[in-house]
């Protein structure tokens, strides 16, 4: 999709669009689909497979139960990983020790790169620094924008938090917002943080902050119900993941609520309830490009000694607008499992 073709989103098309386009044509190779387990190889990949050494690269997020935007993430990676005649190894896990720990064993295999989330940077600091010290390359994706260069990782692929959150809070007051909710879903998430911290910078109306337990959706729907029974002047919902955008919805109707709903990232269920009416819009981050960039970056770094952003600027894949605009246009991609 053409994003600059949407006038709220012309000020969003990111600066490095075209040095991912260059990335992606030094690679050679077009990229094959996603889908298949991370643990499986490559082999079957039938066209644009490259011909170098095959590598094995971690992949190590924050990714909890049941949430689906890493299933978009990781599908990115396995298509990157499958042209790239690469082994990929997926692991996950909420809390930061315990990531940590995975980001070790991945040491302890001797990769030959790591790609992580910095969910809570400073948990992640000695384990960056070992994966250094074994060089082995790493690479940031998603969380950690304002933190990759402190842990010194080579590249950072994703959007700026702050700025996502400040184009939310310009978008409630053009749509008219006076009392907004902004429900974080994980306490101690930088990112998630930082897009409450952006929307009150910019939203000239009323922003409380909601906590909720994101790993216990029946709890997460009870919360926002209650809020909305407690406070009718609540207008706007601000929820900062697909799935929880939804359950809003069922909160805002058992609430008895009039208020609207807008959300960061996109599913293929949150592109249907933005085509009928029940979310206004959301913030798309393209968390497929942000795992494809980061395993092709490293097969890019080994193979070719590139560094996107030459190691000094992050590449930005967001954010830009999905509103009844231009929802079909993405819906289809959405369907797919890869927006």
């Amino acid at each position: 999709m053409d994003r600059s073709s949407h006038p709220r989103s012309r000020r969003f098309a990111p600066a490095v669009a075209l040095a991912a386009v260059a990335a992606l044509t030094l690679a050679g190779c077009s990229s094959g689909s996603g889908g298949k387990k991370a643990e499986e190889s490559a082999d079957g990949a039938s066209a644009g497979k490259a011909n170098t050494p095959r590598m094995t690269v971690a992949l190590v997020t924050h990714q909890a139960a049941g949430d689906t935007f890493w299933d978009i993430v990781r599908k990115g990676a396995e298509a990157a990983a499958a042209k790239d005649n690469i082994k990929l190894i997926y692991s996950n896990d909420p809390n930061a020790g315990n990531q940590a720990n995975l980001v070790q064993n991945a040491i302890d295999q001797k990769v030959d790169g790591i790609a992580i989330t910095l969910a809570k940077p400073d948990a992640m600091k000695d384990v960056v620094s070992k994966a250094k010290a074994a060089n082995i390359p790493v690479v940031g994706l998603n969380s950690g924008v304002s933190d990759w260069q402190k842990l010194g990782l080579m590249e950072f692929f994703g959007q700026d938090e702050t700025v996502a959150g400040e184009a939310l809070g310009k978008r409630l007051n053009e749509d008219g917002a006076k009392s907004a909710v902004c429900v974080i879903q994980e306490q101690g998430n930088i990112g998630l943080t930082q897009r409450c911290d952006g929307v009150k910078k910019t939203f000239s109306g009323k922003l409380q902050t909601l906590f909720v337990n994101g790993t216990d959706m029946p709890s997460v729907k009870s919360t926002i119900t209650a809020k909305l029974t407690q406070d009718k002047s609540i207008d706007h919902v601000v929820t900062l993941g697909a799935p929880f955008a939804m359950t809003a919805v069922q909160s805002v109707s058992e609430a008895g609520s009039k208020a609207k709903i807008a959300t960061f990232d996109l599913n293929k269920e949150l592109t249907g309830a933005i085509s009928a009416g029940t979310i206004e819009f959301a913030v798309d981050q393209q968390p497929y490009l942000q795992g494809y960039l980061a395993v092709d970056s490293l097969w890019l770094y080994k193979n070719n000694g590139n560094y996107s952003g030459g190691g000094e600027q992050p590449v930005l894949t967001g954010p830009a607008f999905v509103d009844k605009s231009n929802v079909e246009t993405i819906a289809k991609f959405a369907a797919k499992g890869t927006r």
